[in-house]
């Protein structure tokens, strides 16, 4: 199902939040609002639950006009970052709960809550209560009562977030996995530039408001359009060029050379912090150009600099070039 807003105003307390915002969201997809705190990915994605209304504009679930349509009649699934699981009720009985609502029968209900449950690998907790469950294995069951009365429209705020790095990778695959099984128009909400490059189908950049750049997640990464999406989708080195605009340069596009080795585009420097993080090794370097961050597969470098080391980096020569802010 398409999802489109139309000409969406929003304003808190006088300020202004959203001016005028057209935003599509493409049918059967994984699409991902990215964005810092505040910049209003949490009040797009409120507006599709039906929480928040639109000062002014339109919010469309395909043909159908939802603006001012409650919460019970939209269709949708929701996964709530702390879970919003009922403390008192099984596993089993907060998958239910969806189905009892729409007042599908209880033998039926019960027979599609424990296969959802056992596709969330939880079957055998089906009787624990949330209390009992660790994180990940609360968030599974918050996915399962999302997915078993069969959404128009699966809604993730953050679902992730509270979870250890390890887990976060495991359940990000998970829900990709069930994504594409169910095939069912999916927004994300996160500020994990590494979870909406992983997990997405379409991604689009936020910034106090505004979409600043929307595409493929390897074209937002590869190929930023503004200095902005640059540094936040990957923390990327913006070079002032002698010309005007700014050079983005990925950390892990920079090779580390010795000092006398010379090529036309590379830079002399002196590295001031090594950073070792197991697999990938950072290193801030203070050059001409300004401070050049470099990350290097630690195994395969061959090489392990230090700190106060005279070096010369080589920079890629197709870079892509975006505007000063």
């Amino acid at each position: 199902m398409r999802i489109r807003f139309e000409n969406v105003t929003q304003r808190y307390e006088g300020v202004t939040l959203f001016d005028g915002l057209e935003l599509e969201v493409p049918s059967g997809k994984f699409f991902t609002l990215l964005g810092p705190s505040g910049c209003g990915k949490t009040t797009l994605l409120r507006m599709l639950a039906g929480f928040v209304v639109p000062d002014a504009g339109r919010v469309w679930f395909g043909e159908r006009d939802v603006t001012a349509l409650p919460v019970h009649e939209r269709g949708v699934g929701m996964v709530f970052q702390d879970y919003a699981l009922f403390p008192d009720r099984s596993a089993l009985a907060n998958v239910m709960y969806g189905l009892a609502a729409r007042k599908v029968p209880a033998v039926e209900a019960r027979s599609r809550a424990m296969a959802m449950l056992g596709r969330v690998g939880l079957a055998d907790f089906a009787d624990r209560l949330p209390a009992t469950l660790s994180g990940g294995q609360r968030q599974r069951v918050a996915m399962a009562r999302a997915l078993v009365i069969e959404p128009q429209l699966l809604l993730l705020d953050e679902p992730l977030a509270a979870l250890d790095v390890k887990l976060r990778v495991e359940l990000r695959a998970m829900v990709r996995d069930l994504q594409l099984e169910f095939g069912i128009t999916t927004v994300f909400v996160t500020h994990d530039q590494e979870e909406a490059l992983a997990l997405s189908d379409v991604v689009a950049v936020m910034d106090r408001g505004r979409i600043v750049q929307m595409g493929a997640p390897r074209d937002i990464y590869e190929r930023p359009e503004s200095g902005y999406a640059a540094d936040f989708v990957g923390s990327a080195n913006l070079l002032d060029m002698k010309g005007g605009g700014r050079k983005v340069v990925r950390r892990e596009a920079v090779r580390i050379g010795e000092s006398e080795v010379a090529g036309e585009s590379d830079v002399k420097g002196t590295i001031e912090h090594v950073e070792f993080r197991g697999s990938i090794t950072g290193y801030r370097i203070r050059t001409p150009v300004g401070i050049i961050h470099v990350d290097v597969w630690s195994v395969a470098s061959g090489k392990s600099w230090q700190r106060g080391d005279e070096v010369r980096l080589q920079l890629p020569d197709d870079a892509p070039v975006v505007e000063r802010p």
